[in-house]
């Protein structure tokens, strides 16, 4: 789904980027809202991992594969306005660093693989997770769902876009067709990850998704041989804090911190070396219909990262994995940094806001 540079005309593409542009701003204000002290560097680490999975190219059809969007994850993991902004941040590295995504076509990327599927993504994940028991069965249930309408959504929304401002004559059937077809498989194995790793995260620190918040975690006991719920006296400690709220003692996210970071650094330094090769998605469809008659060569060709390989290392395993390496090293510092940015901006808008009010002399 990476956009190269020539596929949408520049008054689309612009328009694109003014968009992506308002709705990154919008999520640095929403932000505020969902970071805290533990989410702030969780949330630069769903953007590393975010990175790292998008490496993993699997197949999905014959010469074809596929590879992880993110959204839904992130929004799920982190809240939809830090979700924005985590992929947000991968899209930019991608671009700048690895010539993946064209840079005049970054802004079309952002809308498509940031906006939309947090957007739809998430807004699936809330109406079932109204629905469905408070379980944290039905959240990766829900996350499953969200994450699989994500991916064909995101690919009709570049057909929007193609018809708007496609550079070839394609007829627009053919490609929302194909688009939306090979992107509805590519979304059962974006449901699959997003699915496995909220459930993963949900086994061991529920407190630490934002879309499980409120979610209580009963406590069993084992009576006459059989497993009962215990007295809710009992059980309401193991409810997950209400946002915003201290962390439990002895509750610190280093650990889940560190272990997330090592799974992405391995993910992306060695396992990435066995993805599929066949081109994806947007690339399969690109070559079949013609899109790609007018592509433009990458800005950041000359990239020292250009094609997720290190210049002039021979090798092509490990020149592979040092960029990928490189690039989770990369990701986790600027989305921290950002994410941390955002918070110190939370608690510093109390202070001064009360400012004026110590300030202001007593009557008489």
């Amino acid at each position: 789904m990476h956009v190269p540079d020539g596929f949408i005309d520049a008054p689309v593409s612009l328009a694109a980027g003014v968009a992506a542009a308002g709705a990154v701003a919008v999520s640095l204000r929403g932000a505020r809202r969902e970071l805290d002290e533990r989410t702030a560097p969780l949330a630069g680490l769903v953007a590393a991992f975010i990175f790292a999975v998008q490496m993993l190219n699997f197949p999905v059809a014959a010469g074809t594969s596929g590879h992880l969007l993110g959204g839904a994850l992130a929004a799920i993991l982190v809240g939809p306005w830090t979700g924005v902004l985590c992929v947000s941040v991968v899209l930019l590295m991608q671009s700048v660093l690895f010539a993946d995504g064209g840079l005049t076509a970054l802004g079309v990327n952002v809308v498509n693989m940031a906006v939309v599927t947090v957007v739809v993504a998430y807004a699936v994940f809330r109406g079932l997770a109204r629905l469905l028991p408070r379980t944290r069965r039905s959240v990766t249930v829900a996350a499953f769902a969200g994450a699989l309408v994500s991916v064909p959504a995101s690919a009709a929304v570049f057909t929007l876009q193609y018809a708007l401002g496609g550079t070839t004559d394609v007829p627009l059937g053919k490609v929302l067709t194909a688009m939306v077809g090979v992107h509805v498989l590519i979304g059962i194995g974006e449901a699959a990850i997003t699915a496995a790793t909220v459930g993963a995260v949900l086994a061991v620190r529920p407190d630490l998704v934002h879309g499980a918040r409120g979610l209580t975690a009963p406590l069993k006991l084992r009576v006459g041989g059989e497993l009962v719920d215990a007295p809710a006296q009992t059980a309401a400690p193991a409810a997950t804090p209400a946002p915003g709220a201290p962390a439990p003692a002895g509750r610190s996210a280093r650990k889940v911190w560190g272990v997330g970071l090592a799974t992405a650094l391995v993910l992306a330094g060695f396992v990435s070396f066995y993805a599929s090769a066949a081109p994806d998605g947007l690339e399969k469809v690109a070559a079949d219909q013609g899109i790609d008659q007018n592509v433009r060569e990458h800005a950041a060709a000359g990239s020292p990262l250009a094609d997720y390989g290190v210049k002039d290392v021979d090798d092509a395993r490990l020149s592979g994995g040092l960029a990928g390496v490189i690039g989770v090293g990369a990701t986790v510092a600027v989305g921290t940094g950002v994410f941390w940015a955002v918070r110190r901006r939370r608690t510093a808008a109390p202070a001064q806001t009360a400012a004026p009010t110590a300030a202001t002399p007593s009557a008489g």
